[in-house]
């Protein structure tokens, strides 16, 4: 890898690490927000929830629009946006008596300038190296810095909010305005040759996209989707059984909840370091690690003893950061690379699609059961596993993978 390039990537890294601070941070959080504000649980997880449909609305016109007219001119404005919803929240919070409307239109906000950030890195790394390996090695090192967020997230959130509730919603707009100047300043984002693509040529294009390559593209969305979903809806649901069941608050519940995570982030790095080029193998690679999400959200299923909950989430974190280096780089290589936007964005959506779904439905899951929580956990990790083995066929040729 190019010595240089290496300055584009940590800079371009900031963005992934900056916006899963701005939702996951609010985790452990939200129970706390949850009293201060007097709503119900389904109330709070609305939080995370109308940040992601806003992301999820939007991700596929921010990647059409990086397609055509590059990506860092996509990439600064929707930092900034970012950044002004961050405001919008914590403005809410510190001077309204009834803020939570407000909130969720600052966490829309947020949402709007998430679709044209963190989703448009994936396609400008594609850019940025000829090799396969080296594309996946950076899309390595732009996955650990997303679950390097995860894992600060519920211990930096946590630490502000024990100063002020809402200084969680306050950290966003600095965040943003480090990662918009490291960009503006380090990233050499390539220059297009080609001439714009027409919206018509854009929407004939992926018409043909999904004629030849329907099959694997799906069930890649999918299990990203479904990856979120578990990962974020348990994250919720753990935030809550700490402080309902043991009295855990403050920076230890963001500590424990991290426990998790760092098992994700860890291996994140260590697959994008090593899967290279071989498709057949970021396919086992992703089988595995679905099929540890598979079994040990299973077993938690029989246990509520604290300290084996968090070992067999561990393996689960094990599993989730196996898979998403090797979603990534068979979504980024395995398309042209003026399709690249488009379809990583798609990708993302459907990530965010799993985020905004996951704390609303373990919201009610967990008014039902410990055990409803890891059924469904284990059975849709389960219809990924299946997807998994029967739809994604790296031996297959011509642009199938």
């Amino acid at each position: 890898m190019d010595d240089k390039k290496k300055w584009d990537l940590i800079s371009l890294a900031s963005i992934p690490l900056v916006m899963t601070l701005g939702n996951s941070m609010l985790i452990p959080v939200l129970p706390l927000i949850e009293k201060k504000l007097g709503i119900t649980s389904f109330k709070v997880s609305m939080i995370i929830t109308v940040y992601s449909i806003a992301a999820i609305l939007l991700i596929p016109i921010a990647g059409y629009l990086s397609d055509r007219f590059g990506r860092k001119k996509v990439i600064i404005p929707s930092l900034f946006i970012a950044g002004v919803g961050g405001l919008v929240t914590g403005w809410a919070s510190w001077s309204l008596d009834d803020p939570y409307v407000m909130i969720l239109v600052g966490r829309v906000l947020q949402g709007i300038g998430s679709s044209g950030a963190a989703p448009v890195v994936l396609p400008l790394v594609g850019d940025l190296f000829k090799s396969d390996k080296d594309v996946s090695a950076g899309l390595g090192l732009i996955e650990t810095s997303n679950t390097v967020g995860k894992v600060l997230s519920p211990i930096l959130g946590a630490l502000l909010a024990s100063f002020i509730w809402y200084l969680p919603f306050l950290s966003i707009p600095v965040f943003s305005l480090i990662s918009i100047l490291l960009v503006s300043f380090l990233v050499k984002s390539p220059e297009k040759k080609e001439d714009p693509q027409t919206f018509s040529c854009f929407l004939t294009c992926l018409k043909e996209i999904f004629h030849h390559d329907g099959k694997w593209l799906t069930a890649i969305f999918a299990i990203g989707g479904i990856i979120m979903f578990v990962l974020f809806g348990v994250l919720f649901y753990l935030a809550g059984f700490l402080e309902n069941e043991f009295q855990i608050i403050g920076v230890k519940k963001g500590v424990i909840i991290a426990i998790p995570l760092v098992a994700l982030s860890l291996t994140s790095f260590m697959t994008g370091k090593r899967i290279g080029e071989e498709k057949t193998v970021m396919k086992w690679c992703i089988f595995s690690g679905l099929f540890l999400v598979f079994a040990s959200t299973l077993m938690v299923s029989f246990t509520n003893k604290l300290w084996l909950m968090l070992l067999i989430l561990f393996l689960a974190g094990i599993g989730i950061g196996a898979s998403l280096p090797c979603l990534d780089a068979l979504i980024t290589e395995g398309v042209k690379k003026e399709e690249r936007g488009t379809i990583t964005s798609l990708y993302s959506s459907t990530r965010f699609l799993g985020v905004a779904a996951g704390p609303p439905v373990y919201a009610i899951l967990m008014n039902q059961s410990h055990e409803s929580v890891f059924y469904v956990s284990s059975g849709i990790s389960a219809v990924a596993l299946l997807l998994c083995f029967f739809a994604i066929k790296p031996e297959a040729k011509a642009g199938d993978v």
